[in-house]
């Protein structure tokens, strides 16, 4: 019988069933901006970075001038990185002439009862 013994964050059970063990830590959000070149070319997409995270289960959604969006939305998975930290991303994608529309967006990472984090981008701070 072979026994593997490892010190981790998190061990993962049978069904998927996760325990963490550990302290939630905040992640740091920051929006980017579409660039100008993608602007010209008809599309604006907005990346939030949600970088060193714990556990892996934050949630990322966009506001759109303080409204829930409608536009297209993508997560990608959690990351472990140094420090048994996660980072992950939310993009978020609208056409050009309604991003010329908007006064603003933010990105809001919210993790059970953990009062929501947010970070929010103002049109007029870019450089377009």
């Amino acid at each position: 019988r072979r026994f593997d013994a490892f010190v981790s964050l998190w061990y993962t059970f049978g069904g998927g069933t996760r325990l963490s063990v550990g302290s939630d830590v905040r992640p740091t959000l920051t929006v980017l901006p579409p660039s100008r070149e993608e602007l010209q070319q008809g599309t604006a997409t907005l990346v939030c970075l949600a970088d060193k995270g714990f556990p892996s289960d934050w949630s990322l959604a966009w506001k759109v001038d303080g409204s829930s969006s409608s536009w297209e939305e993508s997560r990608s998975p959690g990351v472990l990185g140094g420090g048994a930290l996660y980072s992950w991303s939310s993009t978020l994608r609208l056409p050009a002439n309604q991003w010329a529309k908007v006064g603003s967006v933010t990105c809001e990472a919210t993790q059970g009862s953990q009062t929501a984090l947010s970070e929010t981008l103002r049109r007029d701070q870019c450089s377009q």
